[in-house]
């Protein structure tokens, strides 16, 4: 199963949160009590996302967390790399740091570059934006519409 891990979660339940007020500083406890994750945590993730260039702080008494970016201008993608590394299902990819005895042998590693392809596109179609905004499940009418799609492609 791929799973994304649960600070990379965590990341963008906090971004989330950071998005729904843009420009004002946050800290982590502030972010720890809107979001419910622990403060230590909502620390060791603003560390990593500064660092990714996703937010930016401010030290001093008044200092804190803002988006590096507006909202409608981050991708889960990155995101996701900012806490990860390179968004690959597997190692046999152009970024990926570990490296495979039979890379040069394998059959496979052109098609598993497809699949990535296509993960981290999806990936970054989404916006932060899109993340912040409540769940609207899809109406029932377009989720018929798309399974009697996926029937007829399958046929």
């Amino acid at each position: 199963m791929f799973r994304l891990n649960r600070l990379t979660d965590y990341a963008v339940v906090v971004l989330a949160q950071m998005a729904l007020r843009p420009g004002r500083l946050v800290n982590a406890a502030q972010v720890a009590q809107d979001t419910g994750v622990p403060q230590p945590t909502v620390a060791k993730v603003l560390n990593v996302l500064a660092k990714g260039g996703l937010i930016a702080s401010q030290r001093g008494a008044a200092g804190g967390y803002s988006l590096a970016r507006p909202a409608e201008e981050i991708d889960v993608a990155e995101i996701i790399q900012a806490m990860d590394g390179p968004i690959a299902l597997t190692a046999c990819v152009e970024a990926a740091t570990d490296s495979c005895s039979v890379e040069s042998l394998c059959p496979m590693r052109g098609n598993w570059e497809r699949v990535n392809t296509a993960i981290r596109t999806a990936l970054s179609n989404v916006t932060l934006a899109e993340m912040a905004l409540p769940f609207a499940p899809m109406p029932a009418a377009a989720q018929e519409n798309g399974l009697r799609a996926g029937r007829q492609a399958q046929a």
